[in-house]
């Protein structure tokens, strides 16, 4: 199956076969069960966004709803996934092109987009978590490093 230029950002209310194969092609499979308890978890704790780029913004509840957002470590990039009321978002996001930035909280930016979250308890709790994704973006790069001769 071919797919044609890609969005990144998926509605994931509701099950859907193809959005599973496109994930996959896109941030690599899902972690085994095995494997993701050597690595203790690769998922991490509901955080508080606090803003997000201007193209992110249909994706936030437009009332003063607190607006909240996790992550999930795969193979080859991470999933954000975003939640607004009753629906559910999925950004793909690459290794190759995730950049992370700590300010006051954390901003994730890829795409042309970003999130950044805010500095509070809930943002402290994911604080091993986000050492974890910054390792597993690290193993990911190294292995396109070129050897000096």
């Amino acid at each position: 199956m071919k797919y044609q230029v890609i969005k990144m950002i998926l509605d994931t209310t509701y099950l859907d076969k193809k959005h599973k194969h496109l994930l996959s092609d896109l941030v690599g499979r899902s972690f085994t069960l095995l494997e993701s308890l050597k690595m203790k978890g690769i998922g991490s704790k509901r955080m508080i966004i606090e803003d997000v780029s201007p193209n992110l913004q249909s994706y936030m509840n437009t009332v003063s709803d607190a607006n909240y957002a996790n992550i999930e470590l795969r193979k080859n990039g991470i999933l954000l996934f975003i939640n607004k009321g009753l629906q559910n978002f999925t950004w793909a996001i690459p290794y190759y092109q995730l950049v992370i930035y700590k300010t006051n909280g954390a901003s994730i930016h890829a795409q042309g987009k970003f999130i950044h979250f805010k500095n509070n308890k809930t943002f402290k709790e994911n604080k091993r978590f986000f050492e974890k994704m910054l390792d597993e973006k690290i193993k990911y790069d190294e292995q396109y490093k070129f050897q000096n001769i």
